[in-house]
């Protein structure tokens, strides 16, 4: 039994002071007991650790070559990808798995305990199957071997080069399947968990309805029907139209009108919906996985966030293309996006609870039901996934209640998080991760190789 004693911490019903949390052997929390006496390990605020819900990790080596511009007229969504394409032709397993490391080290610094990893990366470069058909889904596991975070794997079926079924183009074939090979792709990826804790778990995820075909989609619903689902949804204006023209129908109203989505499906960026598809997609309890930074990055657009609030919508957080992780920075530019177009201030506050508090609660809600994982709060029986961060600084001197947490975001910065749990282990100790300097030494000889054959 490992025990913490915060002075301060976000329990279920609210701030509580003196917390004591015990942490059994199997990384569930035991106890959650406010106004108890000193005892275990001291922290100052204590706070449950959110899931990511939206990354691909291999995608962080290239943070940074896509910002000169290109032949095009105009530097789009759609010309970042064809460079993805050509950059990601260049890995190897084993530059997965260093690239995949120190993403989820640098998620874990960050605050995140869980890593949703929607992964797409499956074969050779020539579309060739490697021998152990789950050799890319083993290399992310191995990852998180190595950093301890907590990990739902989300293999990606990903069929055609688009909606009419063309198809798959140079840097697309890597990510192919048929639906029988997925099938045996998953089977396998699910097998590669076994080596890992028991809060390690396995997901579905049919790219996008441009690239999975409607039955393949329909195949994809039926494989763990207990286990969460996640596609990508109405990022790209180009993308609705093409889905329009093939069926009909926006993505959102054909996804509404051929399926029954819920808790169990998480939609990723949804940043081009209209506000009837807002209202009536987020009454069904599916989740908005949003990746604000990532948006930024590629010119997606602006999620509804006002209108998905007052209908009931529940949101998680994720870093997708790992551009820059940084929880409260996720959280800091959603609010601000909804700021800029609305000009107001406290676009998503209630009356009850502030900003700052809004967009937590809804990210450890949001990314407990993403992830499938028993966690999002400190509570008796839930993974101990815990965060503990300084209040000995000038951002967060002097805060109390809810001003701690609209202080984390809007005027925090790296660093303030100290500690870091994933299912009881204690992987983030003083603001670093405990195999740092290993992690970032492989990562660093990759790069240096890797730079070396593009």
């Amino acid at each position: 039994m490992s025990i913490l004693w915060a002075e301060r911490a976000l329990l279920p019903e609210g701030w509580a002071d003196h917390v004591r949390v015990e942490i059994a052997a199997d990384g569930r929390i035991a106890s959650a007991t406010p106004n108890a006496t000193p005892k275990g390990r001291r922290v100052q605020m204590l706070l449950p650790a959110m899931a990511n819900v939206h990354s691909h990790a291999f995608q962080r080596a290239m943070a940074g070559l896509s910002e000169a511009r290109g032949p095009h007229p105009r530097d789009t969504f759609w010309t970042w990808r064809q460079i993805m394409y050509r950059f990601l032709d260049h890995l190897t397993p084993d530059d997965v798995q260093a690239i995949a490391a120190l993403v989820q080290m640098e998620m874990l610094e960050a605050g995140f305990a869980t890593n949703v990893e929607f992964h797409y990366l499956h074969h050779r470069p020539d579309g060739a199957a490697y021998a152990n058909l789950a050799e890319m889904s083993e290399r992310i596991a191995a990852a998180a071997s190595q950093t301890g975070i907590g990990l739902t794997l989300l293999p990606v079926h990903y069929q055609f080069g688009g909606v009419d079924r063309r198809p798959l183009g140079p840097g697309q074939v890597r990510f192919g399947t048929d639906p029988d090979s997925f099938v045996g792709l998953l089977d396998a990826a699910e097998a590669t968990l076994r080596a890992l804790p028991a809060d390690a778990a396995i997901g579905v995820a049919p790219h996008s309805l441009r690239a999975v075909s409607p039955e393949g989609l329909a195949l994809c619903t039926t494989l763990r029907p207990d286990r969460p689902l996640h596609m990508h949804l109405a990022e790209q204006i180009p993308e609705i139209e093409e889905i329009s023209a093939a069926y009909g129908r926006r993505p959102v109203e054909w996804l509404l009108d051929n399926h029954a989505p819920d808790a169990r499906w998480t939609l990723i960026h949804l940043t081009h919906m209209t506000e009837d598809e807002t209202r009536r997609l987020a009454t069904t309890g599916a989740v908005a996985g949003l990746c604000p930074l990532t948006e930024s990055s590629l010119g997606d657009g602006i999620f509804n966030g006002t209108i998905w609030r007052d209908a009931g919508g529940a949101l998680g957080f994720g870093s997708d293309s790992n551009i820059r992780i940084s929880l409260i920075e996720e959280l800091r530019t959603l609010e601000y996006s909804q700021r800029l177009r609305d000009t107001a201030r406290a676009i998503l506050a209630t009356p009850e609870r502030s900003t700052g508090r809004v967009l937590y609660e809804a990210g450890l809600q949001g990314g407990a039901a993403a992830a499938g994982r028993d966690t999002g709060a400190i509570r008796a029986g839930l993974w101990a996934d815990l965060s503990a961060v300084s209040l000995a600084n000038p951002v967060m001197a002097g805060r109390k209640g809810d001003e701690l947490l609209d202080s984390l975001i809007f005027a925090g910065g790296d660093g303030l998080v100290r500690d870091v749990w994933a299912a009881g282990r204690h992987v983030v100790q003083g603001g670093r991760h405990v195999a740092r300097d290993a992690i970032t030494a492989a990562y660093l000889t990759c790069i240096t190789t890797l730079q070396a054959r593009i």
